[in-house]
């Protein structure tokens, strides 16, 4: 068998264009076990049940590992059907090597274990990861580009422990999302603060919040603009401000219509209509920009692949779920298009408000470029085209 030198003994400099071929687990990621990924593949892709039958197989994925094959226990952990030429491990990897490279060598290999000898023997050079010393993760600012997008329902990694709370925890969950999403809309909105502090839903409330409109006198609205975090901003806007005030937004599902306790207002996703109407709020005398934070231990309350309608439920599945909300300085009149600034100006000067506040750095990022990145579409619905009665 070819011996390989550790990766500490490869020199990175001059070889800023070379091609690298890499193993994954122990490799790219410091862990060298498969289970989250095919944990995480199973919850996002089938659900409570794949990730069970998952956990289910596991004992038998790890004695076939260990004392059969590699590829015998990766293959009951993907737990369906794989397409050939199956698991690459081994002389398959090495296989696919030559496949999608050719007769072009590549110039670095690494790998983690013997099974990874044989791909790492057809590139020019070949090192090996050893499992000690463990290292630490590579911090943000030392990546190759920045990780801006993330997208899925689960915060931690699925390690076989956590994995099974989670399929433990989610029927209690399912239940006291409900129990918490009725509390939701059906009490008054003065009462629902009180309501999820007793279902164990924590809203914390800093800065100081605007006093309601007095129109008798000729007082005009406020116009809140706030860091879009889930569905759920406008609801825990309104739970720290004691009052409905309606949301403006892209789209909702017909489920989040139904349990939404206060007024949605859409968008028509004409760019010309929904810029004048847009424009039209930010000539409010009162812009208050309001920075929004969640904290949750066990789901996302989002994602741009999955349902949306399910985003709620998700959210208020986790144990103890949070939201912060900021109320921010309102806009000085100069600041505003009163004052002679454009709407793009002023909706980028509250962008950086609120940037500056949760302590985020501001990208050139459109709505269509974050669901292209995620999604692979814009982000828009196409409208389904009126039948008429009579075909």
């Amino acid at each position: 068998m070819v011996s390989f030198p550790t990766v500490d003994k490869c020199a990175s400099i001059g070889k800023e264009k070379h091609s690298v071929v890499a193993d994954m687990d122990g490799t790219l990621l410091r862990g060298r076990s498969s289970f989250p990924y095919f944990a995480l593949l199973s919850f996002e892709g089938g659900g409570i049940f794949r990730l069970l039958f998952l956990l289910l197989n596991s004992p038998l994925a790890g004695l076939l590992y260990y004392f059969v094959s590699e590829s015998a226990g990766i293959k009951v952990r993907a737990t369906g059907f794989v397409q050939s030429p199956a698991v690459l491990v081994g002389k398959n990897k090495a296989d696919a090597l030559k496949k999608a490279f050719g007769e072009t060598q590549p110039e670095i290999g690494l790998g983690d274990r013997h099974t990874d000898a044989p791909f790492m023997a057809l590139c020019k050079e070949g090192y090996i990861v050893p499992p000690k010393p463990e290292v630490e993760a590579v911090t943000t600012d030392k990546l190759p580009k920045p990780v801006i997008f993330h997208d899925g329902r689960l915060v931690q990694k699925p390690t076989p422990l956590s994995a099974l709370l989670i399929v433990l925890w989610i029927p209690i969950g399912f239940i006291l999302a409900c129990l918490r999403i009725a509390a939701g809309s059906l009490l008054p909105i003065p009462m629902v603060y009180y309501g999820f502090w007793a279902l164990g839903v924590r809203v914390t409330i800093k800065g100081t919040p605007p006093p309601p409109a007095k129109k008798s006198i000729g007082q005009s609205g406020v116009l809140f603009v706030c860091s879009h975090r889930t569905l759920l901003d406008p609801i825990f806007l309104s739970t720290a401000l004691g009052r409905p005030i309606p949301a403006v937004t892209y789209s909702l599902s017909r489920l989040s219509e139904i349990i939404s306790p206060i007024k949605t207002v859409r968008l028509s996703r004409d760019r010309a209509a929904d810029a004048s109407m847009i424009k039209k709020l930010l000539e409010e005398d009162e812009l208050v920009p309001v920075a929004m934070v969640n904290r949750m231990s066990m789901f996302h309350g989002t994602t741009a692949r999955g349902w949306k309608g399910m985003d709620p439920f998700y959210f208020f599945m986790n144990p103890g779920p949070a939201y912060e909300v900021t109320f921010l300085n309102k806009l000085p009149p100069e600041l505003t298009l009163s004052g002679g600034k454009s709407s793009h100006e002023v909706a980028n000067y509250i962008q950086r408000v609120i940037a500056a506040t949760l302590s985020y750095e501001c990208t050139s990022f459109t709505r269509g470029d974050k669901y292209r990145a995620l999604a692979g579409n814009d982000g828009n619905v196409v409208e389904k085209t009126k039948v008429q009665a009579n075909e």
